[in-house]
């Protein structure tokens, strides 16, 4: 019984493993906060007036007293606002719906649309599970790799371009799939996806 749990043990932490570059980049994991002199409650952030006014109408689509009920959307914002989401961010998110920040961390740590992380200007995520892995994205994350000069889960010194693999981007009937920042390219080429890449690197100049 004791060896049965031990090689359980070995094999659940090797899966685990795997796949881990989101959970570096965003939620997945466990969220365990440590200040850093870039994510700590004192690092100063306001929403701008205008998405102050994006925030009310967000908050007038639900029931009065259920801000709580536009965490998602609101962190979105800020997000889009501020590049990721630090501690301090989340924090005037908890306090722009009146809500525990508890309950926004938890939102925040379980999606991973949300990004704990700094990340460069031009977020690529690569789906690599069987359907775009069968259609051969294996060798376009191998170019990406190349092109950019880093590996998954890094950020190239420029803070252009940060590569990560994910588990399904929902479009595996157009596979192999890749996504740069809100773009889908589906039945993505490593031609299409090297001119975007060159489109995006002009702005290096």
């Amino acid at each position: 019984m004791f060896l049965s749990a031990a090689v359980r043990s070995a094999v659940s932490q090797t899966v685990r493993s795997l796949h881990r570059s989101a959970a570096r980049a965003g939620a997945g994991g466990i969220f365990v906060h440590r200040d850093t002199p870039d994510n700590n409650p004192d690092i100063p952030f306001e929403f701008t007036e205008e998405n102050k006014k994006r925030i009310e109408a967000i908050i007038s689509m639900y029931p009065e007293g259920h801000k709580q009920a536009a965490t998602i959307p609101v962190l979105d914002l800020a997000q889009r606002q501020y590049g990721w989401l630090p501690i301090s961010v989340m924090n005037k998110v908890a306090e722009v719906l009146e809500v525990p920040p508890m309950r926004v961390y938890e939102v925040a740590t379980f999606y991973t649309m949300f990004l704990r992380q700094p990340v460069g200007k031009y977020f690529i995520q690569i789906c690599t599970t069987t359907p775009c892995m069968l259609c051969n994205s294996d060798s376009i994350l191998e170019a990406l790799q190349h092109k950019l000069g880093i590996k998954v889960g890094e950020t190239t010194p420029d803070k252009m371009f940060t590569l990560i693999e994910v588990e399904c981007l929902g479009a595996c009937v157009n596979a192999p799939m890749v996504q740069i920042n809100d773009n889908y390219y589906v039945s993505a080429s490593l031609l299409n996806i090297r001119t975007k890449l060159h489109m995006h690197t002009l702005d290096r100049n």
